[in-house]
């Protein structure tokens, strides 16, 4: 058995595992890292880039059918779903090219195949045994499903879903979360028949109130039906479609049913319970600066229990190289972590909602204001809105935001919750007109007492 040494041994090589080895490669460590599929893992193969893609394929097409609206005449005469496919097949292909030669740039050693952590700074391929000072445990998630629901056939995930070569005529998409509305939103654009079914009582749950209600208005205008507050009891297929039960007693007949119902953490088969990692329902458990219960082994991304999005694991990943390196940097706070769901209308938000700031503050200071009042969002014709949420003492501790490309503001958002600004600090910077940014300094303008095209 061959014995490989290096400062950082780093398993899996999607966002978290890879700013890790990049980070610390720039800080002089040397690195291993050990991947089984494609480095840049589900983020850039089976979800943010890809999913991306097909949103503005959707949004193409929107913009085809709808030209009327804006005195242009066209119409959209259907979808080439091979060559959707091949659009999105190319972006994913042309970033994985660029990630290889950072790869290459940063002297980063890559390991192809299934890792395991065989404790306590090890980790297993194939044979070989790959020893770190330090080892990062970044092997990411999965598409979840629901206890004795199979996924295959016309039972699918994201995962198969992505790589579809048609649009279905009638899908039910199972969980009103990020991955269902996103999907959903895609195949009513594509021409699709879409229900979503949610147990819980709104759309996009994790979300503030304001915004499923400004997202829910939206899809019936789309004509994309739901139900939520409805559990989904069974679901049985053949060849021609399949039926899914609800617990009311209804059944409802589509192409397709999606299983949306978030992701789980990779972390069976790789040895962690085996080497005395802690775990909760799967999750490695660590402390705010990512250290597990074992000495010297980290965990990120998914892996770890908190928000599942791959920024979050860049930034995790980066935390931990500079940690090892001794460069003691910030604890990440997760509230700060911006979140954008991209379906038609997006939903963007960084920090607290509302219900959670008034379990932490107790009473809070809310503020809307309506995109129906910024020029910008009245030529692309969408609506929605910025929600503020002030604490007590001044700092604005929640914003969010719904209406088209609304999740390109969210850097701005993210910089005020941030620095833990007030409406005063913000009111005063003068925001490019016409521009939909301008809806958030007006948004602080009024919440600091002194509304510009603010009725009422």
């Amino acid at each position: 058995m061959t014995d490989t040494s290096a400062d950082l041994v780093i398993l899996g090589g999607g966002s978290g595992g890879y700013a890790c080895a990049f980070r610390a490669a720039e800080l002089g460590l040397s690195v291993i890292l050990v991947e089984k599929d494609k480095v840049g893992g589900t983020c850039l193969h089976r979800g943010c880039i890809p999913t991306k893609a097909l949103l503005h394929a959707a949004e193409v097409a929107d913009n085809a059918r709808e030209g009327d609206r804006f005195g242009v005449k066209s119409s959209l005469e259907g979808i080439d779903i091979q060559g959707v496919n091949s659009y999105k097949d190319g972006v994913v292909s042309g970033l994985y090219k660029g990630l290889q030669g950072l790869f290459k740039a940063n002297k980063v050693t890559v390991v192809e195949g299934t890792g395991s952590f065989v404790g306590p700074n090890t980790v297993e391929v194939d044979g070989t045994r790959y020893t770190g000072k330090h080892v990062v445990l970044a092997t990411g998630s999965y598409a979840r499903s629901l206890p004795g629901l199979e996924i295959g056939g016309r039972i699918i995930t994201s995962d198969q879903a992505l790589n579809l070569d048609y649009v279905p005529s009638k899908v039910v998409v199972l969980g009103g979360g990020v991955i269902g509305v996103e999907f959903a939103s895609v195949w009513r654009s594509f021409g699709a028949e879409v229900t979503i079914v949610e147990a819980l009582p709104r759309l996009v749950p994790a979300e503030d109130e304001w915004a499923a209600k400004q997202l829910e208005r939206a899809f019936r205008k789309r004509g994309i039906k739901f139900k939520t507050g409805v559990r989904f009891t069974g679901a049985t297929q053949d060849d021609t479609g399949v039926v899914v039960s609800l617990e009311s007693g209804e059944s409802l007949e589509a192409d397709l049913l999606l299983v949306a119902v978030g992701r789980g953490p990779n972390s069976a088969g790789h040895g962690y319970e085996e080497a005395g990692l802690k775990l909760d329902r799967g999750f490695v458990l660590t402390d705010e600066r990512l250290r597990t219960n074992l000495p010297g082994v980290y965990a990120v991304g998914d892996l770890v229990p908190g928000l599942q999005l791959a920024h979050r694991g860049f930034q995790q990943g980066i935390f931990i190289a500079e940690d090892i390196a001794g460069q003691n940097p910030k604890v990440i706070d997760e509230a700060g972590i911006p979140r954008v769901t991209y379906c038609n209308p997006e939903v963007a938000s960084v920090g607290l909602t509302e219900a959670q700031a008034k379990e932490k503050y107790g009473s809070v200071e809310t503020l809307v204001y309506a995109l129906s009042g910024n020029g910008k969002s009245q030529i692309l014709k969408t609506s929605g809105g910025v929600k503020l949420v002030k604490s007590p003492d001044g700092p604005v501790v929640g914003i969010t935001l719904v209406g088209e490309r609304v999740g390109e503001l969210i850097g701005e958002a993210q910089l005020i919750y941030s620095w833990e600004a007030t409406p005063e600090d913000v009111a005063p910077l003068v925001h490019a007109h016409p521009t939909q940014n301008e809806s958030l300094g007006e948004a602080f303008l009024a919440l600091a007492g002194k509304p510009l095209h603010v009725h009422g």
